[in-house]
């Protein structure tokens, strides 16, 4: 008996099927647009005391994050970059918060609860210095929703853990897998981030991403735990409330205490490839980071290391724009405790550069939105929480000083 001649189209639909999973359907969705960031933070080691109050390990842990432009498909990205050791991931999950309120509780919208898949399976293993993205999946993601990230973990390093320190945001740990369920009953919380990196969106050809490399001012100090209100949320929410800049995700790349050579933290200099170039679906790049550099100066030398503050910021720009993207940089903001005559002067030629510089393709004078108009040493009163970081009502003033028609096309 003749057998029948093999279908090249149907056999290459059951490769797809059956080797090529749920990647395959990533390549084949991919093909009609492209991903971007909703969502995304810096990642950091932390350990000692910014370790969770208990080891994740057989745990759940369920974090909360803000999106910036809406979704139909999305994909979660998490990152190992920092471990000592193999994170073991046993379940994870999404699901939207019923309201902001719910957040320090760990409700979530049980109707909108969705698995995520790793190549076809619930379970991966993150191996340290690697990152692993889950495979993508129909979702209506909302612009500036509370999402819940579970995820349930078997061996996990209880010494370091790649992450986030400046969540502001609470995260809550429960015995057991518990990612699906709707509450959890006497959780412990820690207000930081672990091995989330960022949430993405398939988006159209309009869809595009901004990340802003800064350091404890855009990471958010003096923002309100879980109100999701330091400068780049507020500067999201302005985007989305623009027909013209909704297509826009906002990645938040500050890290407090950081600084362009060195401070807590890996440096500006050493993470600019991930936090900035490598971004999912980044078109714009704001600078504001540089006052920790300022700050830890000696008198005698700060004249010499504002010059290198601005080498290295002249070499950001060209880098962003070797890879196409629109590069924007941002004044420095009052000194606060950090001033001296010097270190006062340093901050002025580093701003003088920012203000009338053709590297960067435009300027944000956050400096000039926030300092006191009879004295610009020091910021406005009403906008300052210590003298160098702001309140809610200054970052507001910040966001409210960004020009949304520079993320326009």
């Amino acid at each position: 008996m003749k057998l029948p001649t093999p279908n090249p189209g149907r056999l290459a639909a059951i490769c797809l099927t059956l080797l090529c999973g749920v990647g395959a359907t990533t390549r084949l969705h991919a093909d009609n647009g492209h991903w971007v960031a909703t969502w995304a933070t810096a990642i950091e080691p932390t350990q000692g005391g910014d370790l969770p109050p208990v080891p994740l390990a057989e745990k759940t842990l369920r974090q909360y994050v803000r999106t910036s432009m809406a979704g139909k498909q999305v994909r979660v990205r998490f990152s190992n970059a920092y471990g000592d050791g193999p994170v073991h991931i046993k379940a994870a999950r999404i699901a939207l918060a019923p309201g902001p309120e719910s957040i320090g509780r760990g409700d979530i919208d049980a109707d909108t609860d969705h698995a995520l898949f790793f190549k076809g399976a619930p379970a991966t293993v993150i191996m340290p210095g690697q990152a692993v993205v889950s495979d993508p999946f129909e979702y209506e993601l909302p612009a500036g929703a509370d999402l819940a990230i579970s995820i349930h973990f078997g061996k996990i390093s209880a010494s370091r853990i790649s992450g986030h320190r400046g969540s502001r945001t609470d995260s809550l740990i429960v015995p057991g897998d518990q990612t699906a369920e709707s509450e959890l009953a006497s959780p412990a919380k820690i207000t930081r981030w672990y091995l989330i990196h960022a949430v993405e969106v398939l988006a159209g050809p309009e869809g595009r991403a901004v990340s802003i490399l800064g350091d404890s001012i855009t990471d958010g100090l003096g923002s309100t735990t879980n109100a999701q209100n330091r400068w780049p949320d507020l500067l999201a929410k302005r985007l989305q409330s623009n027909a013209a800049t909704e297509d826009v995700g906002v990645g938040n790349m500050g890290i407090g205490g950081n600084a362009i050579f060195g401070g807590l933290g890996p440096a500006a200099t050493h993470r600019f490839e991930r936090d900035v170039l490598e971004m999912t679906g980044v078109r714009y790049f704001i600078l504001f980071e540089g006052v920790n550099d300022i700050g830890s100066f000696h008198d005698g030398n700060a004249a010499s290391r504002a010059q290198d503050l601005i080498d290295a910021y002249k070499d950001f720009a060209a880098r962003a724009k070797a890879r196409g993207l629109r590069s924007y940089a941002a004044t420095i903001t009052p000194l606060g405790g950090y001033f001296t005559p010097a270190r006062e002067a340093a901050r002025q030629t580093v701003n003088d550069y920012i203000r009338d510089n053709p590297d960067f393709d435009g300027v944000m004078d956050l400096d000039a939105a926030v300092r006191d108009p009879g004295n610009p040493q020091v910021l406005r009163p009403a906008y300052s929480l210590d003298g160098l970081h702001l309140n809610p009502t200054g970052l507001q003033a910040m966001a409210d000083a960004v020009d949304l028609s520079f993320f326009i096309p």
